[in-house]
């Protein structure tokens, strides 16, 4: 039998570079407790404005349990950052803000690549979400000064929030997942267009 011509395979197809941001739990009694709050609400503020633009989806997260009765006014998201018409909010009761929760069905559904990942608290819910975005297979940006966490009220055990917060960004800034990809940016250089993100 002759063989014929060699078949070239196409190379599997990358999906393309679509991020979505993530607010989690800028609720009003835990904004009032934390590190540089105005700040962080002015820069998650100005991402959901750019993310709206390029309509990439806005995607916020909610607390529930016993410190945070829903229907309460400290439970609600604080009016600067609240949602959009259309825009989802995920209910949790973990820290880990895709346990038990639809997150990750509803960014499948609008098919996100890559999570930008801004809210409260640094060391708590906004690294475990961020750890479990990259552990089922999503790209992660962690916005350097769109998260935070809370003040403390003296010398103690705990890093000082300011502390905090840069340990978080240099871990990430280091952090390598095989197949993913992790950026730790300013809210400045975030990108909703979805066009590839640059190399580096």
């Amino acid at each position: 039998m002759t063989p014929g011509p060699a078949r070239t395979l196409a190379p599997s197809a990358k999906p393309a570079h679509a991020p979505a941001l993530l607010v989690i739990d800028m609720q009003n009694a835990l904004v009032a407790m934390a590190y540089r709050a105005s700040a962080t609400v002015a820069a998650i503020a100005g991402l959901q404005r750019r993310a709206r633009a390029a309509g990439a989806p806005v995607v916020l997260v909610q607390q529930r349990d016993e410190e945070l009765e829903p229907g309460t006014e400290g439970w609600r998201i604080v009016p600067e950052l609240a949602p959009a018409p259309g825009e989802t909010v995920v209910p949790k009761a973990a820290p880990d803000s895709f346990l038990d929760t639809d997150l990750d069905a509803v960014l499948r559904a609008r098919g996100v690549t890559e999570v930008v990942v801004t809210g409260f608290a640094t060391e708590i819910c906004v690294e475990s979400t961020a750890r479990q975005a990259l552990s089922r297979g999503y790209d992660v940006v962690l916005v350097a000064d769109g998260h935070t966490t809370s003040v403390r009220p003296g010398p103690g055990p705990y890093a000082a929030p300011e502390a905090s917060v840069a340990h978080h960004n240099e871990i990430y800034r280091n952090l390598r997942f095989p197949g993913r990809r992790t950026r730790v940016l300013p809210a400045a250089e975030v990108d909703f267009t979805g066009g590839a993100p640059a190399a580096g």
